[in-house]
C-alpha cells in the first residue's frame, strides 16, 4: 500500500461528499470541541490574571464567570439566527460582507483567520500543559509535544471530515463525561460537608496579595476568560458538513454544545471557589493547571484523575479538529472572491481543502515555536479576533432582518443588535486590557492581512482584464510556428521529439550546443533525419551547431531563439524540449535536469510568440 494512502487515506470521489458529511452526535466532536475544550483553559486565563489578589482573587472567579456566561448566551441566540438565516454556511465572513460590504466581510475573514490559527496553537499547548501537570517530568519537552501533536492532528484531518468526526467522538464525550462526574461529585460533597468539602488533595496555597483589588484588573480577568467563547461561531460556518437537514442538524449541534459548555463553565467557576483553587503560574516549576487542582482536591490521584487528565490531553489537542475543520472552508468562501489564492477552493484526495489544512498547520507551527508552546503566553492574541467576528457577524444580522423583514423579524433584530453591541464592548475590554501583553499583534496583523488580500484581488482583476479576448481567432496571413527542437545527441528521446516537431510545422530546426564534450550530430541528423524525411516528401528539416567554447548549454539555446523571434516578431516559435523522465524518484540524481532548467529560463526570458512544448520519454526500469 503506498504510504500516502496509508497516512491519509485512498482518494475519494467526488459523488462521495454526501456520505462524508455528519451528524449532530459527531459535530459535537467537529465542530464544537473547540468551545468546549476552552472550559479547561478559559477559567484558568482568568485566575493566572487574578493570582496578584491572592486568596481573595479565587472569590471573582463567580461573578466572572456569570458574565461570561450571560454573554456565552447572548451570542448562543444570535448564531441560532445566523445558521437559520444562512444555511448555505460562511459564517461571520459570508453574513458581515452580504450586509454591511466587502471591507467588512474581509474584516471578519481575517479575524476569524487568526482566531483559528490561535486556536491550534492554544489548544495544542494548552493540552500539553495538562500532560505535564499530570508528568511535571515532561516539562522540559513542551514545545516538542506540541509540535508532534500538530502532526498527528493534520494528517487526522487530512484523512476528511467524516473520519475526523469518528476519531474525535470518544475522547469528546470521555473529556465531556469526566468533568461532569467530577463537578457532580464535588457539589455533592460540597451539599454534605455543609459548604467546606475537605480536599482529597488540598491544593497549593496561596500567596499574600500583591495588588489590591481593582477594576482593571478584574476587566483583564474578564478579558482573559473570554478565551472560553472561543469556537462557538464554528457551527455557523460549517453548515453544509451536516447532512440533511442540515441547518436543523446544525442548529441541534450548537445547542448541546453550549449547554454543555455553560455546564462546564459553573461548574467549574463554583468548585474552584469551594475548594479555594488559584492558578500557578504558567512555564514555571510546580506548574498545575486548574482542571488537575480541581480534579485532585475532589477525588485525589486516582485511577479517574489520570483518565480525565489523559482525556483533556486528548480532547485540548484535538480540539484544533474544529480550526482544521473550518479554517479551509473559510478559505475556500474567500478565495472564490479571489481575495486568496484559488487553490484554496480545491479539494484535495479526501475532499477536504487540503492547501487551508497545510498553511494553517505551518502557521500554528510557527506561532508555537515563537511562543514556546506556553499558553498563557499566546491567550493575550485570542480573544480579539473572534470577538471582532462575532460584532460583525451580529451587526450584518441586524441589517439582514431589516432588509428582509417579515413576521419575528423586529424580534430577531433585538437579538442580534443586542449580540453585537455586547460583544463589540468585548472586543473593546479585550483590546484595551491585553494591548501591551501581545494583542497589538493582532492589531498589526489584521490590516497587514487585509492589504495583502487586497492586494491578491487586484492582481487577479488584472489577470482577467489582461487576458480578456472578445474577438474570434485571427488568421490573416496565418503561418505555420517554428520549430526548434533542442538535442545533446541523436537518441530515441531526440527521434521522439523531431517527430512531433514534424506534425506540428513544415519548418523544423534541429539544435545542437556544440563543445569538444559533444560528438558531432551532423552526419547522425544526415542519415536518420533527412534521409527518412525526404523519403516521404516532407520539407527538410535544419539542422544549426551553436559552438560554445566556455561549455555553456543553456543560455546559448535561449539566445538562439530570442534572436529567431528578433528576425520576424509576428512569426510564432515553437521549442520542442526532449525530456527523458524515470519511473522512480531516486534515479533523477543521476541526470541533470538542464530539459527543467530551459523551461523556466525560456518562461522568464520569452515573450507571447514563444511557445515551450514538453515532449517526454518514459524509462520502462
Amino acid at each position: 500500500m503506498p504510504i500516502l494512502d496509508l497516512l491519509i487515506g485512498k482518494p475519494l470521489a467526488a459523488s462521495d461528499e454526501r456520505a462524508e458529511r455528519i451528524g449532530p452526535v459527531a459535530g459535537i466532536g467537529v465542530f464544537g470541541l473547540d468551545a468546549l475544550s476552552s472550559a479547561a483553559y478559559g477559567p484558568e486565563a482568568a485566575l493566572t490574571l487574578l493570582i496578584p489578589l491572592g486568596i481573595a482573587g479565587i472569590h471573582y472567579s463567580v461573578p466572572i464567570s456569570a458574565a461570561i456566561i450571560v454573554l456565552l448566551t447572548i451570542v448562543y441566540f444570535s448564531y441560532r439566527q445566523t445558521i437559520g438565516a444562512y444555511p448555505g454556511g460562511g459564517g461571520s465572513y459570508t453574513v458581515a460582507r452580504e450586509n454591511l460590504g466587502p471591507n467588512a466581510g474581509l474584516l471578519a475573514g481575517v479575524a476569524l483567520m487568526i482566531d483559528y490559527v490561535l486556536v491550534v496553537a492554544v489548544g495544542i499547548s494548552a493540552g500539553v500543559g495538562a500532560l505535564v501537570s499530570a508528568a511535571p517530568s515532561l516539562q522540559p519537552h513542551t514545545l516538542a509535544l506540541c509540535l508532534g501533536i500538530l502532526v498527528i492532528i493534520t494528517i487526522i484531518n487530512l484523512r476528511g471530515v467524516r473520519e475526523a468526526g469518528l476519531i474525535i467522538m470518544l475522547p469528546t464525550y470521555l473529556f465531556v463525561g469526566c468533568l461532569v462526574v467530577a463537578i457532580l461529585i464535588g457539589l455533592a460533597k460540597t451539599l454534605l460537608e455543609g459548604g467546606h468539602p475537605v480536599p482529597v488533595i488540598a491544593p497549593p496555597k496561596m500567596g499574600a496579595a500583591t495588588e489590591a483589588v481593582g477594576a482593571w484588573i478584574l476587566l483583564k480577568a474578564f478579558a482573559s476568560g473570554c478565551t472560553a467563547m472561543t469556537g462557538v461561531e464554528a457551527v455557523s460556518n460549517g453548515v453544509k458538513a451536516f447532512r440533511e437537514p442540515s441547518d436543523e442538524n446544525a442548529r441541534r449541534t450548537l445547542t448541546t454544545v453550549i449547554a454543555l459548555l455553560i455546564v462546564l463553565l459553573a461548574g467549574i467557576a463554583w468548585l474552584v471557589n469551594i475548594y479555594h483553587i488559584g492558578a500557578t503560574d504558567p512555564g514555571q516549576p510546580g506548574y498545575q493547571s486548574i482542571i488537575s487542582m480541581l480534579v485532585t482536591a475532589i477525588l485525589g490521584r486516582g485511577i479517574f484523575y489520570y483518565i480525565t487528565i489523559g482525556s483533556i490531553l486528548l480532547v485540548l489537542a484535538l480540539s484544533a479538529n474544529t480550526a482544521f475543520a473550518d479554517f479551509p472552508r473559510l478559505c475556500r468562501v474567500i478565495a472564490l472572491d479571489r481575495y486568496l489564492p484559488l487553490a484554496f477552493s480545491l479539494r484535495g484526495r479526501r475532499l477536504v481543502y487540503s492547501e487551508g489544512i497545510y498553511v494553517l498547520a505551518a502557521l500554528s507551527g510557527v506561532l508555537l515555536v515563537i511562543f514556546g508552546g506556553v499558553t498563557d503566553r499566546l491567550i493575550p492574541l485570542f480573544a480579539v479576533g473572534a470577538f471582532l467576528a462575532f460584532t460583525l457577524s451580529q451587526a450584518g444580522m441586524v441589517f439582514h432582518w431589516r432588509r428582509i423583514g417579515g413576521p419575528g423579524a423586529v424580534r430577531s433584530m433585538a437579538v442580534n443588535g443586542l449580540g453585537a453591541f455586547v460583544t463589540a464592548i468585548t472586543v473593546l475590554v479585550v483590546l484595551v486590557a491585553k494591548f501591551t501583553e501581545g494583542a497589538w499583534i493582532t492589531v498589526m496583523l489584521i490590516p497587514a492581512i487585509l492589504v495583502g488580500m487586497v492586494m491578491v484581488r487586484r492582481h487577479y482583476d488584472r489577470v482577467v482584464i489582461a487576458t480578456a479576448s472578445p474577438s474570434p481567432l485571427e488568421l490573416k496571413d496565418f503561418r505555420p510556428a517554428i520549430v526548434v527542437v533542442p538535442m545533446q545527441r541523436w537518441s530515441i528521446v531526440a527521434k521522439k521529439a523531431v517527430r512531433f516537431a514534424l506534425t506540428i510545422s513544415p519548418e523544423v530546426i534541429g539544435l545542437q550546443i556544440g563543445s569538444e564534450d559533444t560528438p558531432d550530430l551532423r552526419p547522425d541528423w544526415e542519415q536518420y533525419v533527412e534521409k527518412p524525411v525526404m523519403e516521404v516528401g516532407l520539407p527538410t528539416p535544419k539542422l544549426v551547431v551553436i559552438n560554445s567554447p566556455y561549455r555553456y548549454v543553456l543560455m546559448p539555446i535561449v539566445d538562439y531563439v530570442l534572436e529567431l523571434h528578433k528576425k520576424d516578431p509576428t512569426r510564432q516559435i515553437a521549442v520542442v524540449i526532449p525530456e527523458l523522465v524515470e519511473r522512480h524518484w531516486y534515479y533523477y540524481f543521476l541526470h541533470n535536469q538542464r530539459a527543467a532548467a530551459l523551461k523556466a529560463l525560456l518562461y522568464v526570458k520569452g515573450n507571447q510568440q514563444i511557445a515551450v512544448v514538453n515532449v517526454p520519454w518514459y524509462l520502462d526500469f
